[in-house]
């Protein structure tokens, strides 16, 4: 009979559990935004005008941050009332095999009509799966961590979007290096039937993870409660409020450095995908290497005032961003989009763990979860669509685009404060305002 591993070793293990399990849900998660910015407009929603085919390809990419909440709200109540292993597990799985299917799935030309109901199902099934894996991830992190480094340790969730969009780009550089015929005809799919390989990886990494031993106190003290969504919403629909706009610059940022900036180079400056795709995994690598140094300057400046301090930088970002991307030159489309990336990540890696303080155990994973995720049906899903629509509208100006990105990291700046005020004034607020 095999013993489980020694105590000591669970928050180092939960630690990299969470960090490869959710760098494989985003290596899902982004091959589809790159697909969508690269081909999925072409190939199922052709159209006479590019615009038109592009608005299209993202409209089923922001069906699956619209999916989230719900996935939040789901995995949210089993994993607060039956443990955040099996809740994660269960994502793991559902995420694999959508990604899997749309590897395998036909194309528009082949199947009018279908072909992108089918990728829209997919889809939605891929918002649900990710929508009960970030909080999960988190908090097995976070609750499996040493006495006052939570906020450290729930950062290698967060390093999981970084590692798992480098892995995006390095399947879709591989095969843009394909003729563009063979790319079109095959090359795109394989990024997706990979996923079965990095699926099984991650299933053997979980099972070896403890359940979280804060969610094993809370079940012998028989405090979980029968619908932990509305609790969350009797007690704290206002700090739910709060991090919602919190989490904006984090999650619509990266959407619009990674996504949206992929179409805007190559549609209106020319740059060639292969050139961007380099340059975003070089800025992908800039990120992966900030967030842990951004967490851990956290813990020593107070996360509080590290946060309010990236956002208030991030503001600044995108107008030299902009100036240096036009050029479009390998250089200086890095140096652009990389100065607006340290900002946001840093924020990014640092919000999770901000947030959690706030929740009591019981009722924490549903309340993170519909936070983030409703915040990612909003600002994740609509930013590229946004950002596409102002750049069409203003053809051949910038500003709008960087006024954009600067009212993302405002909204975020507010909210952090807000949140901030209301822990100093009442300690952890939720606790303050929850049953026993």
């Amino acid at each position: 009979m095999q013993h489980p591993p020694p105590v000591t070793h669970q928050p180092r293990r939960a630690a990299a559990a969470a960090f490869i399990g959710t760098a494989i849900e985003w290596y899902d998660f982004y091959i589809y935004a790159t697909a969508a910015a690269l081909v999925f407009g072409e190939l199922f929603f052709p159209s006479t005008d590019p615009f038109i085919s592009t608005m299209a390809s993202f409209g089923t990419f922001a069906v699956g941050f619209f999916a989230r909440p719900l996935g939040g709200v789901i995995f949210g109540h089993l994993g607060d009332k039956i443990g955040r292993k099996k809740a994660l597990m269960t994502t793991l799985v559902m995420m694999g095999v959508a990604t899997v299917g749309v590897g395998l799935m036909p194309t528009q030309l082949s199947t009018p009509w279908v072909a992108p109901a089918l990728l829209i199902v997919l889809r939605i099934v891929q918002g649900i799966s990710a929508g009960g894996e970030w909080g999960g991830a988190v908090l097995m992190a976070g609750e499996h961590a040493p006495a006052g480094r939570r906020m450290f340790y729930a950062s290698f969730a967060q390093l999981g979007s970084p590692a798992g969009m480098l892995l995006s780009l390095l399947a879709f550089r591989a095969v843009t290096s394909l003729d563009h015929a063979d790319f079109m005809a095959w090359g795109w799919r394989v990024p997706f039937l990979a996923s079965a390989l990095l699926l099984v990886v991650g299933i053997f990494i979980r099972i070896s993870v403890g359940e979280s031993p804060e969610f094993e106190r809370e079940k012998q003290r028989q405090r979980t409660v029968k619908l932990p969504i509305a609790e969350v919403f009797r007690t704290a629909r206002g700090l739910v409020l709060l991090c919602i706009g919190a989490n904006t610059l984090g999650i619509a940022g990266v959407y619009f450095t990674n996504t949206f900036m992929i179409s805007y180079t190559t549609q209106y400056f020319g740059v060639p995908r292969s050139l961007i795709l380099d340059c975003l995994f070089v800025v992908a690598v800039i990120q992966f290497l900030v967030q842990p140094l951004a967490a851990y300057c956290a813990e020593k400046i107070g996360t509080a005032r590290f946060l309010k301090l990236t956002a208030l930088a991030a503001m600044t970002t995108p107008y030299p961003m902009f100036l240096l991307v036009q050029s479009g030159d390998r250089v200086s489309l890095i140096i652009g989009i990389a100065l607006a990336v340290v900002c946001l990540a840093s924020f990014y890696s640092v919000i999770a763990g901000f947030m959690t303080d706030v929740f009591p155990t019981h009722v924490r994973y549903s309340a993170i979860s519909l936070s983030y995720h409703v915040c990612a049906a909003i600002a994740g899903g609509l930013t590229p669509l946004a950002a596409t629509w102002l750049a069409h509208r203003f053809t051949g100006q910038w500003w709008p685009l960087a006024l954009f990105f600067s009212g993302l990291a405002v909204l975020s700046l507010v909210c952090v404060v807000a949140l901030d005020a209301m822990k100093s004034r009442r300690g952890i607020t939720f606790e303050a305002v929850s049953t026993p």
